[in-house]
């Protein structure tokens, strides 16, 4: 793995403009669940609950079996070393942005700046009336009724995407620039098979983008779209990467 991560920290280092894309895998370390695969969160909830059509038919019940609980999971959560590394990398100037498939809002956290949150966000909470935002910390939702509601009467409710919703139009469109435009793409806990984020590596890869895949086991990206596979937990091998990037940087300065 050692000359993987060698290799890979040269081609960051080499990019022109690099993108990072990220699924549930990377959060996995910071104690989210992923939505799917096993032990995830539809093998224990019925992945019709989080449908728009339900939360509009009866938004007490989807607070009440989903919303609340995710929000405890995602109070807790904190950013792991890959989280820390991709904004590490940011911050040298070396990635450019994050699409990231995540609700969580770790990036943000974790110190990333250039995010583009394909699936919105828990972070945040929408009033389904006036529109307004608000903090999902703001609310007392261990005490409060359900559902919870805005100042101007409006249920509230995540501003991220439900079953049943498009992506945001804005997302979307920035996605499929940052992919346009990079040169080189790193896929971190990610299998992208679920559309419409699945279009996102490979349109960078039809423009011409190098993929670099980081999962620990190999997924149909592996063999379709990406030009290396680095097998691993997220956090240990962006950990290490950023470490070899920190090297080479370091040793062309003398």
């Amino acid at each position: 793995m050692r000359d993987r991560i060698e290799l890979a920290a040269r081609e960051i280092l080499g990019a022109r403009y690099c993108v990072a894309l990220t699924g549930a895998g990377i959060s996995i370390e910071s104690g989210i669940p992923a939505f799917r695969g096993p032990g995830g969160l539809w093998e224990k909830i019925d992945p019709e609950i989080a449908h728009i059509d339900t939360f509009r038919r009866d938004p007490a019940q989807v607070w009440r079996l989903l919303i609340r609980g995710m929000q405890e999971v995602l109070r807790d959560a904190r950013p792991n070393p890959a989280h820390v590394g991709l904004a590490r990398l940011e911050a040298w100037g070396l990635l450019q942005g994050i699409i990231t498939q995540n609700v969580d809002g770790l990036h943000q956290k974790g110190g990333s700046r250039a995010v583009v949150e394909f699936h919105g966000s828990f972070a945040r909470q929408r009033c389904t009336a006036c529109r307004r935002r608000i903090p999902t910390e703001a609310l007392d939702l261990a005490h409060a009724a359900l559902p919870p509601r805005c100042g101007c009467g409006g249920i509230l409710r995540p501003d991220c995407v439900f079953f049943g919703e498009v992506i945001p139009p804005d997302a979307l469109q920035r996605a499929h620039r940052m992919a346009a435009e990079c040169n080189l793409m790193l896929v971190v806990g990610t299998s992208a098979t679920v559309q419409p984020a699945a279009m996102v590596p490979l349109r960078a890869k039809e423009a011409g983008a190098r993929v670099i895949e980081i999962n620990p086991d190999p997924t149909p990206l592996t063999r379709q779209v990406s030009d290396l596979l680095i097998r691993g937990k997220a956090g240990a091998v962006i950990a290490a990467l950023v470490d070899a990037v920190a090297r080479l940087r370091q040793a062309s300065t003398k």
